[in-house]
């Protein structure tokens, strides 16, 4: 699941890091374990300049898809938060509640999917380039795998050696 967040870091960071250390567990759902994979991690990206961004994903988040980005910088902070059910606030003595987050990713992301199918097309039509190439794929699928080695290790690795 976390290689779509690898591809927004680079997106948004404007580069691929120069080194990813990890550290993931299966304490939430023990046969994902079993089977080989992890259900809790969390990733720090360390860029040649300095900046670092850090990745926290589970597979389990029980009150809805819960997905957030922030970006805090020296001129403040930047934040997307999730898009909920609703914007129904109840406050009253005993607390205030509020909406879930959109449960699946499909109602999430449906502006997004068509957004890049038009793009698609728009490139195929107008003999255009694409928005996302293979090295973008490639990128991710790297940090995917300097993750999954640092998760096994402990060490950071560099990007350079996967």
């Amino acid at each position: 699941m976390m290689i779509h967040d690898f591809d927004m870091a680079n997106f948004i960071m404007g580069s691929a890091p120069a080194s990813v250390m990890a550290t993931a567990s299966s304490i939430v759902d023990p046969a994902i374990g079993e089977a080989g994979d992890v259900d809790t991690a969390v990733v720090t990206l360390t860029y040649e300049d300095g900046r670092i961004a850090v990745i926290k994903n589970s597979r389990r988040a029980v009150y809805g898809y819960d997905q957030r980005v922030e970006l805090l910088g020296a001129e403040g902070l930047l934040q997307a938060q999730n898009m909920l059910e609703n914007t129904v606030v109840k406050s009253t003595t005993a607390g205030v509640t509020g909406a879930k987050p959109t449960y699946f990713f499909l109602e999430r992301y449906m502006p997004a999917y068509a957004a890049e199918w038009a793009a698609f097309v728009s490139a195929v039509t107008q003999k255009s380039e694409l928005p996302v190439t293979l090295d973008d794929g490639v990128a991710a699928l790297a940090m995917a795998e300097a993750a999954t080695r640092s998760a096994k290790t402990g060490q950071p690795v560099r990007l350079a050696d996967v």
